[in-house]
């Protein structure tokens, strides 16, 4: 059995050191008093360990409401100083997501905190606990910051879930897709060479002319099909640069990046394999702006001059340490490319700037096109 749950590391331990504070000051009592200050200690730590690993808002708020007790109870009998464990009630409070529980809880809490203060106050004056002031504001400020924290990690995680119930259903659309294509496009054919066949069979002994005619038919509808099997496979491996682009928009929204694009992001004169390869490169270069950059703003500019594309990945970054230059993936990048006869050149000015150029070549298109 763990002490807290996995999930949260080693952050729980790192606030047990603070508990040592009210067991020195429980330490100078004698007799009976002694004994139930230690008691009410060990009660505490019982409270903190379970409220980390309670199920239920119940079961949480009930730890809750005996751990503020604790410490009201040693605040007024034993020490003013262990107000100072409210931090520990003060983080939990945090937790709480429906409003009304938080500001009820942060009622109690202060009520807990200020009864103790002002009957210290009283009774050794003012002076002697002013020092206490600026640590009551923190104390009621903290589990505004802690809650907004807290939700801004549910906002993450629920994004990554809808992310990723995207990509599924991208995928399980994908998949139907190419179920229909392969029905619509060689469900027929196949048909046909069946039919075909059947026919030429009955026909080589009596006809055998038009036998050898329905065989011609046969392997020119079976060249048909190879050609729509491989137009197939090539559209399912090829990602174009605006399908890319898309993709890279939302990573970067995720990691509150601002972006921005310029030009035309269509280049249909660009065959799949270049498109292919560029759309690795945006990927790359836009995962080394959220990874490393430490940048506000990302821009892509795609231009496409005579026989040439040039695409411009830039950010406002930290720039490009020349000693990992050939690092963070800008070899790989400039392998794929040297594939495609591009190149790539990497500059650091306020930021980093990387220059993508690829040729584009009419006989390449055509080529490609044969290969399919």
């Amino acid at each position: 059995m763990r002490i807290f749950p996995e999930r949260y590391g080693f952050f729980p331990y790192m606030f047990l050191v603070y508990v040592s504070l009210p067991a020195f000051s429980i330490a100078v009592e004698s007799g009976l008093k002694l004994v139930i200050g230690y008691c009410l200690l060990l009660l505490f730590l019982l409270t903190y360990r379970q409220l980390y690993c309670s199920e239920g808002k119940k079961a949480f708020t009930y730890w809750l409401a005996v751990q503020m007790l604790i410490i009201l109870v040693m605040s007024l009998f034993y020490s003013p100083n262990n107000l100072f464990m409210g931090f520990f009630p003060a983080n939990f409070i945090g937790w709480y997501k429906k409003s009304r529980s938080f500001y009820l809880a942060l009622a109690a809490f202060a009520v807990m905190q200020t009864v103790p203060l002002v009957l210290g106050i009283l009774n050794q004056g003012f002076t002697d606990l002013v020092y206490f002031l600026p640590f009551f504001v923190i104390m009621l400020m903290s589990p505004f910051g802690i809650r907004s924290m807290n939700k801004r990690q549910e906002l993450e995680k629920q994004l990554s879930q809808a992310n990723e119930q995207i990509k599924n259903l991208v995928k399980r659309e994908e998949r139907m897709r190419i179920a229909r294509d392969l029905h619509d496009t060689l469900g027929h054919t196949l048909t046909l060479i069946t039919l075909k066949s059947q026919l030429v069979e009955k026909l080589v002994a009596k006809q055998p002319d038009r036998a050898r005619a329905e065989a011609k038919e046969i392997e020119k509808t079976s060249r048909t099909a190879l050609k729509q099997v491989r137009e197939l496979v090539s559209d399912m491996r090829a990602v174009t640069v605006a399908e890319e682009l898309v993709k890279v928009q939302s990573i970067l929204e995720a990691a509150g990046i601002e972006y921005q694009f310029n030009g035309d992001s269509g280049l249909d004169e660009v065959p799949y394999l270049s498109q292919n390869i560029l759309s690795l490169c945006i990927k790359e270069g836009v995962t080394n702006v959220v990874k490393h950059s430490k940048g506000k703003n990302c821009t892509i500019h795609i231009s496409r001059d005579p026989g040439e594309v040039v695409l411009l990945i830039k950010d406002d970054g930290v720039g490009l340490d020349e000693r990992k230059k050939d690092g963070n993936g800008l070899k790989g990048m400039a392998e794929r490319l040297a594939l495609i006869e591009g190149k790539l050149d990497a500059y650091s000015n306020k930021g980093t700037e990387l220059i993508i150029t690829i040729p584009v070549v009419v006989k390449q298109k055509k080529e490609e096109a044969a290969l399919l």
